[in-house]
């Protein structure tokens, strides 16, 4: 029988996703795949790549959140592992599974990892780390962080609007300075977001011709602007609109940025905390198999 290793997170989403263990190793035996289970940890994970070695896997899935698949996406790249990854979203947040359209039929998605059907997709790069989904910082990215597990666990994606909704009277704007190839842009902005796919903050469609295997990335970028204008545009957001022409958005496309903050700003690689500004973020074209 073929073997495919499955890393799960036991605390992503609302926590029940070891409930489905037999599920999902009954799913795979009948297709002839033998699963080897593996338990991600809070405090790091790079045992997974000797465990892979040793299992022989030829592929590894990743049952969780987007952190979890941040995590193991790096491991496979780092290390240099010639083997595709799957994404079994469990997590409060999916949002590179729902971009790919994974979750809406799992046993489709199921013949299609027994079938070896993938799809290369770019990676983001800062530094030595690599991000599948989104690099941001400003304004609400570090309400994933702030978030208690209890309350992700219990109340799902709404503890993060509930969060959001508290940090509202805190609303202010950094003074950004972004260079994309010959060209520098200066602006005060209540957030900026580098993109790899449409899908970000569980919002379904943020910015038009977006694609993951592109070979670039979109940087977005919210205009400082009054509670009105701000009100609308979130509602677009919520609402599943593209928001990348309107003016209150500065829209930029390019496979390399540098940017840079007048403050102390940490920034945010696929809902996991990242380095501080100034990022230099380039595109790694086509740098992970995605069974897709």
């Amino acid at each position: 029988m073929r073997r495919l290793a499955l890393a799960y997170n036991p605390v992503s989403g609302n926590a029940t996703f070891k409930n489905r263990l037999d599920e999902m190793v009954e799913a795979f035996q009948r297709r002839g795949i033998l699963l080897y289970l593996y338990r991600t940890k809070k405090d790091g994970n790079g045992e997974l790549v000797d465990f892979l070695r040793e299992a022989r896997a030829e592929g590894v899935l990743a049952a969780g959140g987007d952190g979890t698949l941040h995590e193991v996406v790096n491991l496979v790249v780092k290390e240099g592992l010639d083997i595709p990854v799957g994404i079994i979203g469990s997590g409060t947040s999916n949002d590179f599974a729902t971009y790919l359209n994974i979750n809406e039929n799992m046993e489709a998605y199921f013949d299609c990892i027994a079938e070896g059907r993938t799809r290369s997709v770019d990676l983001g790069r800062v530094g030595e780390e690599y991000f599948i989904n989104v690099a941001s910082a400003g304004m609400m990215t570090s309400i994933a962080h702030e978030v208690n597990v209890k309350w992700k666990n219990a109340l799902g994606r709404m503890a993060y609007y509930l969060k959001g909704i508290g940090e509202i009277p805190k609303l202010r704007t950094i003074r950004l300075h972004v260079e994309v190839d010959d060209a520098t842009h200066e602006l005060d902005a209540f957030l900026f977001v580098v993109i790899n796919s449409s899908v970000v903050g569980s919002m379904k469609h943020v910015a038009d011709d977006v694609e993951a295997d592109d070979g670039k990335l979109d940087f977005l970028a919210i205009r400082k602007q009054n509670a009105a204008q701000l009100v609308k545009l979130t509602a677009d957001l919520i609402a599943g609109k593209s928001v990348s022409r309107q003016n209150a958005v500065l829209h930029l496309q390019s496979k390399n940025f540098l940017i840079s903050a007048s403050e102390d700003v940490t920034s945010d690689l696929d809902g996991e905390i990242g380095p501080p500004l100034p990022l230099r973020i380039e595109t790694v074209p086509k740098a992970v198999r995605i069974y897709a």
